[in-house]
């Protein structure tokens, strides 16, 4: 069973959830969290006020409902660690595509500077051997003369 007490206190709306957010119990806060009206300049908070027992579902619930905007906050060592790690995934989520970002970045620049370190090592050799000369082909130097 899970209860849920809604309390509405100048811009804050607090949803206090007790007792086990799992199996049908998830898709009923999520029934009324889709049903509410949201309203412009008001704070939502959930409290894990007496939550004993949250299951994956519940769990993936809270973190859409964070992403949202919603404030988690939790009451006892279960709740806090819950509570942590919907905050820690938020956080990694926000990140990951910026380090994923850098990282191409940083593989695409060293692909092209080495590319252009082989390209420009190859018209170095042509310019210093041309083609046909005896140094080309490795069967003698090739002696440059200066002009006056």
């Amino acid at each position: 069973m899970l209860r849920v007490t809604v309390n509405k206190k100048d811009s804050v709306e607090t949803w206090e959830l007790e007792g086990k957010l799992s199996g049908d119990w998830v898709a009923e806060l999520q029934r009324c969290w889709k049903e509410r009206t949201p309203q412009p300049g008001v704070t939502v908070q959930v409290h894990l006020k007496a939550v004993s027992y949250l299951d994956a579902a519940g769990k993936q619930l809270l973190s859409e409902m964070h992403d949202e905007g919603v404030e988690i906050k939790g009451c006892g060592c279960m709740a806090r660690a819950v509570v942590e790690e919907i905050i820690r995934a938020a956080v990694s989520k926000t990140t990951q595509p910026s380090t994923k970002r850098i990282l191409t970045v940083i593989l695409l620049g060293a692909i092209v500077l080495g590319a252009g370190a082989s390209v420009a090592a190859r018209h170095k050799t042509t310019r210093e051997h041309p083609a046909g000369s005896p140094a080309a082909d490795g069967t003698g130097t090739n002696l440059k003369m200066g002009t006056k």
